[in-house]
């Protein structure tokens, strides 16, 4: 049986990821976060304390990257591109990386908080790749960020038609190959 504090903080957690995803971190505020949750704002404040540490909660994300290890290396950066793109596109409105991507540019916790997972998750598949070169894999994994990053603002974001039309398959195809010679390619 689920307790009403957990089912309350949930419920917070919820409506703080769609109102940071909709607001951005400046703009969402607890009176809005708790009423979407429908609930006082005191009791948003006893189980997280403050905006910034709800936000921590509300933005603690795996990004699930797949195991490479067993993939041919040629196939690394559209199974890469691939796994992003599913990601997004299970639950664009929900997704909390789309959350952090829309408010990095105007925050700086935001932006420290995408640096944080960068550094985290996508940094240690990339150096396990490049044979232990931590400056080349910082590089390799930058130029992989980039794209994907870029790839997220432009097809789920801004919408932007050409990009926002292509079919998964198509994308994983054509940004595949870029993040693929990123990944093994000369630099």
């Amino acid at each position: 049986m689920t307790r009403r504090s957990d089912a309350t903080r949930a419920a917070i957690l919820k409506a703080a990821r769609v109102r940071f995803a909709e607001d951005g971190y400046q703009r969402a505020t607890i009176r809005a976060i708790a009423a979407d949750a429908a609930i006082d704002p005191s009791m948003v404040m006893r189980y997280y304390g403050s905006k910034e540490r709800l936000f921590a909660a509300a933005v603690d994300i795996d990004l699930r990257m797949p195991d490479v290890s067993e993939l041919p290396p040629e196939r690394i950066g559209p199974e890469l591109v691939r796994h992003w793109v599913r990601r997004w596109e299970e639950d664009p409105t929900g997704d909390v990386l789309l959350t952090l991507l829309r408010s990095a540019a105007t925050d700086e916790t935001v932006a420290e908080r995408v640096r944080d997972v960068f550094q985290e998750q996508i940094v240690p598949i990339v150096l396990r790749l490049s044979g232990g070169d931590r400056a080349e894999a910082s590089q390799r994994a930058g130029l992989l960020a980039t794209q994907m990053l870029g790839l997220a603002m432009c097809r789920h974001i801004l919408r932007i038609p050409p990009v926002a039309a292509m079919t998964t398959e198509t994308v994983v195809e054509r940004v595949g190959a870029t993040v693929q010679r990123y990944l093994t390619g000369v630099l």
